[in-house]
């Protein structure tokens, strides 16, 4: 049987790009903080230069790592909540090319200096297009593997990964405006709420349902234990697509948009405290009592780690979009430290916590070496807080100087300590990175054979 009809064949190659893509996004991630230490570290080099490079290491790390992982995760698992066989391999792995082109000749493009300058919608207007074919594809195969499923009751991770993956496919093209493919913006202000509405929702709306759909598949497996309330879920799926849709404004709060706008995304970004709290209640409370089980499985520490990470995120965000408090935070390395521990503290982890569980189920071999996985767990959560601390403080000293009337070019040398603290905490995330594509090939080649 040809390799691209196999079962799970769709997700193995998710889960492995994504493993992929991780390396790649997390040296990219490496060059641009190499260019905040020494700027002219790649003098002349122009496609390893900052504003190439770091738009390469957001799509790499966003799409190609963490979303491609989180798909591939919920490949294998929605076919088991639905007691059913996924509609299509062929179009899952086609959907997987498609998707992985996209990233390709999104961050070529950017480092030959093609770009569409808009804030995690950088890429040019044929990569977006490969996006948007593969979430189409995708839509097609879950929604009519929902149709065809045996299981009577939708599982709440079926609700979040369709939802998900229906809400991208609109969200990306409006986000992108791909109705004017040579500039990929509209004019004036209007572009930025485009583009805060898709850049806040491809997190809300993308990788967190995606993720919050394998932990919810992972919890009661871990903790040998029914899941504490299915309609919580449920209100969690719902109220997030109500709240979420509305916050990308909070970004704008200096900005000459309308009163009414500014004031709807702060009011909903501390209402999106109700289905974060629908999620943390509904894992936590039905691992109560059983939380020694996340200690010693290797994927489940990664698990547990993310649900954290989720409840740090989500308080700070909401008091992120207080004016008050922009005028301190607002366009520095505090927001920085911010969209890390989101994208890589929630969503990365629990992505590498599904890749690490549903591996052994899709290829019939045990993880190549446990150890490594715990080796990169370490390294990439010691990093990780070493972002957060580091862009945290670097952010508040910002702020404060700004706020007192001192200018940009007068704060930056007090900046050099924290940029070089930075580079050397990217360090053991990219040796995290490493590690974890070792892992993962040894685990298809070398990976002890499961016993059926």
């Amino acid at each position: 049987m040809p390799f691209w009809r196999r079962k799970d064949s769709a997700a193995l190659v998710f889960l492995v790009s994504g493993a992929v893509w991780m390396v790649v996004g997390t040296f990219a991630g490496l060059a641009s903080a190499i260019h905040l230490v020494a700027p002219d570290f790649f003098a002349n080099i122009a496609w390893l230069q900052f504003g190439r490079v770091r738009a390469a290491h957001t799509g790499s790390v966003l799409l190609g790592f963490v979303t491609a992982m989180l798909i591939g995760g919920a490949f294998y698992i929605l076919p088991r909540v639905l007691g059913t066989k996924l509609y299509s391999e062929p179009m899952g792995n086609l959907a997987a090319l498609f998707f992985n082109a996209g990233v390709l000749i999104g961050d070529v493009a950017l480092l030959g200096g093609l770009s569409q300058g808009r804030e995690y919608a950088e890429y040019i207007w044929p990569a977006d297009v490969l996006i948007v074919i593969a979430f189409l594809l995708l839509s097609i195969n879950f929604i009519t593997t929902i149709i065809r499923r045996e299981e009577p009751l939708l599982y709440v991770s079926a609700w979040y990964f369709v939802g998900a993956i229906i809400w991208t496919s609109v969200v990306y093209p409006v986000g992108n405006v791909m109705w004017h493919p040579d500039t990929g913006s509209q004019s004036g202000i209007i572009d930025a709420i485009f583009l805060w509405f898709y850049g806040h929702n491809i997190l809300g709306l993308l990788v967190t349902p995606l993720a919050v759909g394998i932990g919810y598949y992972m919890v009661p497996r871990i903790a040998r234990a029914p899941l504490y309330s299915q309609m919580l879920g449920i209100i969690g799926f719902w109220t997030l697509l109500a709240f979420y849709t509305h916050i990308g404004a909070h970004h704008l709060i200096q900005a000459p948009i309308p009163t009414w706008l500014k004031t709807v995304s702060v009011i909903d970004s501390f209402a999106m405290m109700l289905p974060v709290a629908t999620v943390l209640i509904n894992w936590w409370y039905t691992a109560r009592g059983r939380f020694s089980k996340f200690l010693v499985n290797p994927a489940a520490k990664f698990l547990l780690v993310g649900s954290i990470w989720y409840a740090i995120t989500c308080v700070q965000g909401p008091v992120h979009s207080l004016a008050s408090v922009q005028r301190v935070t607002h366009f520095n390395n505090w927001v920085v430290g911010h969209s890390h521990i989101a994208v890589l503290g929630f969503t990365g982890f629990i992505a590498l916590a599904g890749m690490y569980y549903v591996l052994p189920g899709i290829t019939g071999r045990r993880i190549y070496s446990e150890k490594l996985v715990n080796v990169q767990y370490w390294l990439v959560l010691v990093g990780l807080i070493g972002f957060f601390v580091v862009l945290s403080a670097a952010g508040l000293i910002q702020g404060q100087a700004w706020l007192n009337g001192a200018t940009v070019y007068r704060v930056i040398p007090e900046l050099k300590a924290y940029m070089v603290l930075r580079l050397v905490s990217g360090l053991p995330i990219i040796a995290g990175a490493i590690i974890g594509l070792y892992n993962v090939i040894m685990t298809l080649f070398r990976g002890e054979l499961i016993e059926s």
